[in-house]
């Protein structure tokens, strides 16, 4: 009953009442990530193709969408990452969502969250004043 109501009431809570709908009608299961996302196409778009969407496991975050299936969602590649053998080169980082806004956020020294003394001008700088 409470994921009647939360698909109800809600639009960024994994999906609504309409997308579950529409992918029960039109959707074909095209693969999933390592977040638990499930990734969908089917139907029509706008210029005759079929449309891709994507199931969020949980809050709707775009920033967990992993690169290789954001560049399928939109449309910079064909094949989905679940046909085909990617391998990361060693160089590569894994996949990690924003943090804007939590506590792993990145905070410079001198921010008021960070809690240091910011640091001073070294003097290669000097302030802009009106008329100079």
């Amino acid at each position: 009953m409470k994921t009647f109501f939360t698909q109800f009431f809600t639009w960024w809570n994994g999906q609504n009442l309409n997308t579950r709908f529409f992918t029960w009608r039109n959707g074909q299961r095209v693969g999933s990530d390592e977040f638990g996302n499930v990734y969908y196409q089917g139907g029509k778009d706008y210029d005759g193709t079929p449309k891709r969407w994507v199931i969020y496991n949980g809050y709707s975050e775009g920033s967990i969408v992993p690169p290789g299936w954001h560049g399928w969602l939109h449309r910079r590649v064909d094949t989905p990452p679940s046909e085909e053998q990617y391998v990361a080169r060693e160089w590569q980082k894994p996949h990690e969502q924003n943090h804007t806004g939590s506590a792993k956020a990145y905070r410079p020294k001198g921010s008021v969250l960070a809690g240091a003394e910011r640091p001073r001008v070294t003097g290669d700088y000097d302030a802009w004043t009106p008329g100079s």
